[in-house]
């Protein structure tokens, strides 16, 4: 699939970019520099650019395949590396980490049977956005997060959030995983009678 100039240099598209530059600056400012202000600042700033993206690409009427694409595997690009991080200052347990990575994997298995199948791609739900916003909200008060004071309630509001994005995150895992084999079994079902 060849895509037009038009299709790539969009302003969405750039904002999605330089989110994808904020990945590897995050780590190092966090995991080399032990720098939490700047990676609470990158984080903040990956966080609302996600939500800017879309909706900049809707108002100017940019909307491409290849961001409908991109934005979603930046999203999870920035949730690796920030639970990696997470998990190595030891401010989340590894299972943590072990679930969400293991709910990427099975849905990457799960685009190859719905490829096979000959329906493209998922297209992202609203339970899905939902469990990535709760995520991205979650990870910058786990960052500043403790055990005494402020930071005490900053690590009682990232869990809430860690939590409810992690339900989410495996609800939508089994949604898609549906979805993967809709047409497999039974060529009549299709993806609106889902919910019956």
């Amino acid at each position: 699939m060849r895509l037009s100039r038009a299709e790539v240099l969009t302003i969405p598209n750039a904002i999605t970019g330089v989110r994808a530059l904020g990945i590897p600056l995050f780590l190092w400012s966090y995991l080399v520099l032990e720098n939490l202000g700047l990676s609470l600042v990158i984080l903040v700033i990956g966080a609302v650019s996600d939500y800017f993206d879309g909706k900049v690409a809707r108002a100017l009427n940019q909307e491409t395949k290849l961001g409908a694409a991109l934005d979603p595997a930046i999203d999870r690009a920035y949730i690796g590396a920030t639970l990696v991080a997470l998990v190595i200052d030891q401010k989340i347990p590894l299972w943590v980490l072990l679930v969400l990575i293991g709910r990427d994997i099975w849905l990457g298995v799960m685009l190859i049977v719905k490829r096979r199948n000959g329906s493209g791609v998922f297209e992202v739900t609203f339970l899905g956005k939902s469990a990535t916003f709760s995520l991205l909200y979650a990870f910058p008060f786990l960052l500043v997060g403790g055990e005494g004071g402020i930071a005490r309630l900053f690590t009682t509001i990232g869990w809430a959030f860690a939590c409810w994005g992690i339900g989410l995150y495996l609800v939508t895992g089994l949604q898609y995983t549906r979805l993967a084999f809709v047409g497999t079994f039974d060529q009549d079902v299709q993806p609106g009678n889902l919910d019956k």
